[in-house]
């Protein structure tokens, strides 16, 4: 469901919120939420994590891009601008897309299964996958993106009108829209619903460590395992995603990862069995892994689908590692969508796409050897 019809829905029944008035917007009070902003006045709003530097320059301290940005610059990601030495996030409370979606899209396999998330996102991303499926708004600025204006507790009560349980942001990068993301989830909680991002994990420690608490659940979106394909294919690096898997596990906030494999230049069995071994030592076997088919898109057109052999062979090499949630997507019908426990082989959430078909868990554990099944299902 779009923004617009979750809009009309919301007016239909009368919301409104009482929210404090940015400055950008003057004495002319408050829009309703949903309403379009106009893109030659961004809600400018002091960013969270940089530092002052000389000659009214900057340091951005919220990605490992590290941006040094000059008086009436941007970063990398092209929504945070520097204003007299005074660096901005230009859009906080600006969602471009929001659409209530089966958390298994996102993809979520151990989190609250059959349920909704109100997924939101801005405008701009901090690297440029050649493979973006939503490259319409991750590699476009704030004012070339129809922008709406959504502040973090209307955007949960929109979630519960929805009858949503869970906020999600996804589709562009949170990182880029971290502050509305930390403040998002501050709102989603009071609300009584579950906050959770799906990420490239492209961060820095410390805004990392900072929003985590207020988490339930992290997806990843592990490239690759080769820092060249992060150089040649996504303009990042290797390392701090790496950095960033660990720590949210450790932190003991939910964590599952998706790769998507691409043929010819991810998809080798070798790299799949050391991304493998790689998530075994320094995860667990408990995370779950996904491999998802490839599509060509955006700036990588001329490779072909992924074949269903080659994921089919990269579960069995993760399987043949020792780790115990292995999954396969965008191939509907799979039998690898379903969630098997690893005690005794029954299949305990049976999926197809992203529908379920059958829940048997029962609180949290396998219905016939009684082992539990990690995730979050209350």
């Amino acid at each position: 469901m779009s923004l617009d019809r979750r809009r009309l829905a919301w007016l239909a029944a009368g919301g409104t919120l009482a929210t404090a008035a940015p400055s950008w917007l003057g004495a002319g009070g408050l829009p309703t939420p949903g309403e379009i902003v106009d893109r030659e006045d961004l809600p400018a709003r002091e960013a969270s994590w940089y530092k002052k530097l000389d000659r009214l320059r900057v340091e951005c301290q919220l990605c490992p891009q590290g941006c040094v940005v000059a008086d009436m610059e941007r970063g990398t990601c092209g929504v945070r601008e520097n204003r007299g030495g005074t660096y901005y996030t230009l859009v906080h409370s600006l969602a471009c897309s929001l659409h209530a979606d089966p958390i298994e899209k996102k993809p979520f396999f151990h989190v609250m299964p059959g349920e909704l998330a109100l997924s939101y996102a801005t405008a701009g991303c901090n690297v440029e996958c050649k493979f973006c499926q939503n490259w319409e708004i991750s590699q476009f600025r704030p004012e070339q993106v129809q922008g709406y204006w959504l502040p973090p507790e209307s955007l949960a009560e929109m979630a519960k009108r929805a009858g949503a349980k869970l906020t999600a942001a996804t589709y562009s990068e949170p990182v880029v829209f971290w502050e509305y993301v930390r403040d998002v989830a501050t709102a989603a909680r009071k609300a009584g619903l579950r906050p959770t991002i799906v990420s490239n994990g492209f961060i820095q420690e410390q805004p990392l460590r900072e929003v985590l608490p207020l988490l339930d659940a992290v997806k990843v979106d592990l490239k690759a395992f080769t820092d060249a394909f992060y150089q040649e294919q996504v303009r990042g690096k290797l390392e701090p995603v790496l950095k960033t898997l660990e720590i949210v596990r450790s932190a003991g906030v939910w964590l599952e990862i998706v790769v998507l494999l691409v043929p010819t230049l991810n998809d080798s069995e070798d790299e799949v069995r050391r991304l493998a071994a790689w998530v075994k030592e320094h995860l667990g076997t408990e995370v779950p892994l996904h491999f998802t088919r490839f599509h060509p898109t955006y700036r990588l057109t001329n490779l072909p689908p992924t074949p269903v052999e080659t994921l089919e062979r990269a579960w069995r090499a993760a399987t043949a590692e020792g780790l115990h949630f292995v999954y396969l997507g965008n191939v509907p019908g799979h039998p690898a969508e379903s969630t098997r426990c690893p005690g005794c082989g029954e299949v305990v959430i049976e999926r197809m796409g992203f529908r379920i078909l059958r829940n048997a868990l029962a609180d949290g554990h396998c219905p016939k050897c009684r082992r539990a099944i990690p995730g979050v299902w209350a």
